[in-house]
């Protein structure tokens, strides 16, 4: 008998973990659903069929195997060690346990054998570390990866509910005077989510800025893509960029090997590895990796000025592999 939980379930990650354990056909005899005392008591649907959500603040945790947290941070760290007190074992999406090293931080299908050394917890990373390693990782096993820059391109549905709507009513605002969009005259639309307006717009600072002008999406890029692939000291130049998409992360990153790696060959053992579709004939966008479960890597190519690295692009949907998905994949390493 196995007894999963969904913490955080009325979420747009929450959501997309009920809908993934139905569509693998999860082995859980019991589901049991969380979330903050707001949404206590409502009825939400699941393919058990309808579940009444508990307040995670006075739930008991007793009898629960697996429970999948996308909660935000604080209530994470408030929360999970009593679930793994009460014997269950934790898969974390938000922030708060991923660099503690005494918790996996773990990309399925990257480096699954690093679930293994868990001691209740395991760390989900950040969307956009996921979508890159999906696509670092098979080649650093081919040649050591010693160098990444990258720059992300990210959905707002990254920010939550309130991304995508600000979004969608900016983008209402905004485009009903486009000769006012094109000339400068626009009317500032008012950002909440945002420091400036995302509707028609990019915003080269995703996250809040932490040292040294870099944001916190930016360091988690440095800090989790260092911890997955054991690299302490792999170099890495970040940049993460917002952009006005609702779903869907791109990351285009140039990557540098301890040997000389050729496009044909990036292009092989990524055409065989799992998680991983390699579009060579037109390239991949946010919008063809909605819904689906890959990676999607093209404009695989050599590099110019240090010949021997790889330039790829990589897109995933942030819902998906970058959360919900992994989270799953992870309960599938355990059961």
């Amino acid at each position: 008998m196995t007894t999963v939980a969904v913490v955080g379930a009325t979420g747009v990650v929450g959501r997309t973990m009920l809908s993934i354990l139905a569509e693998r056909d999860f082995p859980a005899d019991r589901l049991r659903l969380a979330a903050s005392a707001r949404s206590a008591g409502h009825t939400m649907d699941s393919h058990v069929g309808p579940l009444e959500v508990e307040d995670l603040a006075a739930m008991d945790p007793s009898g629960i195997d697996i429970a999948l947290f996308s909660a935000g941070g604080s209530r994470s760290k408030e929360h999970a060690p009593r679930f793994v007190d009460a014997g269950a074992v934790v898969i974390d999406n938000s922030s708060a346990f991923r660099m503690d090293p005494g918790v996996p931080l773990v990309v399925a299908d990257v480096n699954d054998e690093a679930a293994r050394g868990h001691e209740g917890i395991i760390a989900n990373p950040n969307c956009t570390t996921m979508t890159l390693m999906m696509a670092a990782g098979p080649l650093h096993e081919a040649a050591e990866l010693r160098s990444m820059v990258a720059t992300s391109y990210q959905a707002v549905s990254g920010s939550g509910h309130q991304g995508v709507s600000e979004l969608l009513d900016q983008h209402g605002r905004l485009g009903s005077d486009i000769h006012s969009l094109m000339t400068g005259g626009w009317a500032d639309p008012g950002a909440q989510v945002y420091e400036r307006p995302i509707a028609f717009n990019v915003l080269p600072f995703a996250g809040n800025e932490v040292e040294g002008g870099y944001t916190d999406e930016e360091m988690k890029l440095v800090d989790e893509s260092r911890k997955i692939l054991d690299l302490p000291g792999l170099a890495v130049e970040p940049t993460c960029v917002r952009v006005p998409v609702l779903v869907g992360h791109g990351v285009a990153a140039t990557l540098g090997f301890d040997r000389p790696m050729t496009a044909d060959e990036a292009i092989s053992i990524l055409g065989t590895a799992p998680g991983i579709e390699v579009w060579k004939d037109r390239t991949p966008t946010p919008l063809d990796s909605v819904g689906i479960d890959d990676v999607l890597v093209g404009r695989i190519r050599g590099t110019r000025s240090t010949p021997g690295g790889i330039n790829l692009w990589a897109v995933g949907d942030n819902l998906r592999k970058g959360a919900a998905l992994n989270a799953v994949q992870i309960a599938e390493l355990l059961i």
